[in-house]
């Protein structure tokens, strides 16, 4: 079995968790349900898929849960953006965080790509 905590993958995944969960507090009550919502779970998403993917016992299945990750980690970076246009989060909050998924991104990319 795989441990995920050795992967830079969910390091960062479990950073994006976090900064996510600040930056989300500061939304509007009224998109608790809404995509306060979406958001956090599919920040916390990534970190899951990595966690899962890495007790399976063939690389293809834990390839497919990296690959979900990495489809997560780029929901999360749209949903970012998005809340800054929708006026939900200032630039100063927003782009450390987009950066943080950007890396995730790139990290899960890079290593899907070695399993391939």
């Amino acid at each position: 079995m795989r441990d995920p905590a050795k992967l830079r993958a969910f390091e960062l995944a479990d950073q994006l968790v976090l900064a996510i969960y600040n930056v989300t507090k500061r939304f509007p009550k009224d998109e608790r349900f809404g995509l306060t919502n979406q958001l956090r779970r599919a920040a916390v998403s990534v970190p899951s898929n990595i966690v899962e993917g890495c007790t399976r016992s063939t690389q293809v299945d834990y390839r497919r849960f990296l690959e979900i990750a990495y489809g997560s980690a780029q929901e999360v970076r749209y949903q970012i953006g998005l809340s800054h246009r929708l006026g939900f989060v200032d630039r100063k909050l927003c782009q450390p965080t987009e950066q943080l998924a950007t890396e995730t991104c790139r990290v899960l990319n890079g290593l899907i790509t070695s399993l391939r």
